[in-house]
């Protein structure tokens, strides 16, 4: 969990999340990037709502990762309703977890269907308020 993180782009919030990948989980960060922007060539992980879950299957994991991240300043990120995006739960699977993978998606967006939780997770302070919620 990260929290006012300063990125410019995607391209710059991916390399947070695989820089925070091989530090807490020792998987190298060029294919943690790689996997996420195989991903987002196939089309945007934006929501809407400011949110998005870049997500990607990883050989050799053993089990799901997750990580958030809370920028300081909305980055474009082709969202559906053309929202810039601040919050984003990046996702990685094993590579042979299709359907897990499909079901923590579908269980993480749910969550954030929730506007009072999206806004909290926007706007708690610290990094382990966040994680608390």
């Amino acid at each position: 969990m990260l929290v006012d993180v300063d990125a410019s782009s995607k391209k710059r919030v991916f390399e947070q999340a695989g820089l925070l990948f091989e530090n807490q989980n020792a998987i190298a960060r060029a294919i943690v990037t790689d996997n996420l922007f195989a991903r987002e060539r196939l089309g945007s992980t934006g929501l809407g709502h400011g949110v998005a879950i870049p997500h990607g299957r990883i050989k050799g994991l053993k089990n799901p990762l997750a990580a958030v991240i809370r920028l300081s300043q909305p980055i474009p990120f082709d969202a559906p309703d053309d929202e810039p995006v601040n919050l984003l739960i990046f996702l990685l699977v094993p590579e042979a977890a299709t359907q897990r993978h499909l079901e923590i998606l579908s269980e993480i967006a749910e969550l954030l269907s929730d506007r009072e939780l999206r806004d909290r997770l926007k706007t708690e302070g610290s990094a382990a308020e966040v994680h608390g919620l």
